[in-house]
């Protein structure tokens, strides 16, 4: 038990005082037992009775005092040492709840094949969690020796020793038992990384998926990181990988040389990796020839690996294990998300594209008298209400209407509608007659300010109904940007060709004949740049205008 400096001091003068207490009391009773017992010897016992008695029970209390902090202390100990090791059950509960959450996300996927993919990975993943096993990967470059490695730690072949890169084409699994430990270990060989070629990339990428799903990492190399082998290692450090660098192939180096590199490994990996989990191995040493001339095989100096990894696995093994399991789940259920967001922008989308062109078609043949009022249909709340409903939110067309007039005013006050108007007036002069590009140009510059609005509200209702930090005009000029690249454009405007040009053109066909359009030549237009936006106060809104004007 650590004491501090009071309870030192507390210890030292207690000390002090029962030992002057039982001097002076042995004195004081020797003399006046003597008095006392010539005349009243009961009297004499009794009282040196009573002192002693006393005398006990300060020893008592003094010893009390003592033995009940100890048991204080033991018992915070033991509360903290039962925490440690609920902390990996703590863990492995929260990684079941993950996967219920990621099966129910997976219900929500239409493409069944992702679907069925992702149900078979969380079934693996509840299997490793019901099983317990540590799995330690190898990896590292295909001539580092990997092999080699697993082969010193079992202490049998299990491989090709001094393969050729490439030669372990898929991950290779064997069993070990580590003395003291309760769980059995999983040792997984890989194929190596930096391989050149489609098959090498393609084992690459099998190598770095074992290595995700590890619950520890053995990086071997054979000579100090490049920057190619860094840039791995760094990355499965910051999901949460747990490694151990091995420096193999010692036998090649002399014991300064083997230093120096040690030292620029720990100096390379210090910000992630503990110098003590960089080690040095030699695990399939090459033959010596002795002075008669016949070959020596050198043992393995494998030791020094299998001592860390002991240390770390009966240290750490538990906690790794819930670590990895968390981890595995918690990818799984980001995995699943990307999947259902996709497909909710595909959906999305589908409803932009329709609405886009409905209000496009309806303003051709109705123009608005000013310009500004384009932007009425760029907000159409019916469109909010659907992109809604595709990301959970069920909204009336009350809420909508707002959304809608808000994002509206938004787009007036950044000049999105004026840019809008002249981005699409030169593209279809540009690309159709002048004439009919003049009766188009409403139209299209609806459906233009449609899709905007559209893809903004998806970021919104992506976002949990929420516009992020720069709010709302952020939003809105970062759609405008993008809707303005050229492979988005040419698209576009080769669609409102077919679906408003030829429509007005048909209807002009009687009074003269119009020049097709080539839709493989669409020339895009320059990009237009937003005006800054405009104060707060120079917006007023005339609910009473028939247009929904403001």
């Amino acid at each position: 038990m650590r004491l501090n400096l009071p309870r030192i001091i507390i210890l030292i003068v207690g000390i002090s005082l029962i030992l002057g207490l039982m001097l002076w009391l042995v004195d004081a009773l020797y003399r006046l037992y003597f008095q006392i017992s010539f005349t009243a010897p009961l009297l004499a016992n009794l009282l040196l009775f009573l002192l002693i008695i006393l005398l006990g029970l300060l020893i008592f209390a003094f010893i009390y005092y003592f033995n009940l902090t100890s048991r204080t202390t033991s018992k915070k100990k033991r509360q903290q040492q039962r925490a440690t090791r609920n902390l990996p059950e703590q863990k492995s509960a929260a990684a079941g709840e993950n996967l219920k959450a990621v099966r129910q996300q997976v219900s929500q996927i239409q493409d069944k094949v992702a679907q069925r993919e992702l149900l078979e990975r969380s079934r693996l993943i509840a299997e490793n969690l019901a099983r317990g096993e540590i799995k330690v990967v190898i990896f590292g470059t295909g001539s580092a020796g990997k092999t080699s490695v697993i082969n010193g730690l079992i202490g049998q072949v299990v491989g090709d020793v001094g393969a050729t890169m490439g030669t372990t084409q898929l991950g290779k699994t064997y069993r070990m038992v580590v003395p003291g430990l309760e769980r059995e270990i999983l040792l997984t060989d890989t194929p190596g990384i930096l391989e050149v070629g489609v098959q090498g990339t393609e084992r690459e990428q099998i190598a770095r998926q074992l290595a995700t799903e590890a619950d520890l990492l053995l990086f071997v190399v054979d000579n100090d990181l490049r920057q190619s082998e860094y840039e791995p290692l760094r990355f499965l450090a910051e999901i949460g990988k747990r490694s151990l660098v091995v420096l193999n192939k010692t036998d090649l180096y002399t014991e300064s040389e083997i230093e120096l590199i040690l030292k620029q490994l720990r100096d390379r990996v210090a910000d992630f990796i503990p110098s003590a989990d960089v080690v040095a191995v030699c695990a399939n040493p090459q033959a010596v020839q002795l002075e008669n001339g016949e070959l020596a095989e050198p043992e393995p100096e494998i030791f020094p690996l299998i001592k860390r990894l002991a240390a770390v696995l009966r240290a750490e093994g538990e906690d790794l294990v819930a670590d990895n399991i968390l981890l595995q789940s918690q990818r799984l259920g980001e995995e699943a998300r990307r999947i259902i967001d996709k497909q909710r922008r595909r959906q999305a989308d589908k409803i932009i594209d329709r609405f886009q062109w409905i209000g496009a078609g309806v303003i051709a043949v109705t123009p608005l008298p000013v310009v500004d009022l384009l932007a009425t249909a760029a907000v159409n709340a019916q469109m909010v209400v659907e992109i809604g409903k595709v990301y959970g939110c069920e909204l009336n067309m009350e809420r909508g209407r707002e959304l809608a007039m808000s994002l509206g005013k938004t787009l007036v006050s950044l000049g999105v509608v004026k840019g809008a108007v002249q981005m699409v007036a030169t593209a279809l002069q540009l690309n159709v007659a002048t004439y009919v590009a003049g009766k188009a140009i409403q139209g299209v510059t609806a459906a233009y300010l449609t899709r905007i609005a559209g893809k903004s509200f998806i970021e919104y209702f992506r976002h949990d109904q929420d516009w992020g930090d720069g709010g709302m005009t952020e939003v809105v000029q970062r759609q405008f940007q993008l809707v303005q690249k050229e492979e988005f454009m040419k698209g576009f405007v080769k669609d409102a060709i077919a679906r408003v040009v030829q429509p007005i053109k048909a209807s002009l066909a009687e009074e003269e004949d119009l020049e097709e359009p080539e839709l493989d030549e669409i020339t895009v237009p320059p990009p237009v740049t937003l005006a800054e936006p405009l104060p707060e106060d120079d917006w007023e809104w005339d609910s009473h205008r028939n247009h929904n004007d403001w």
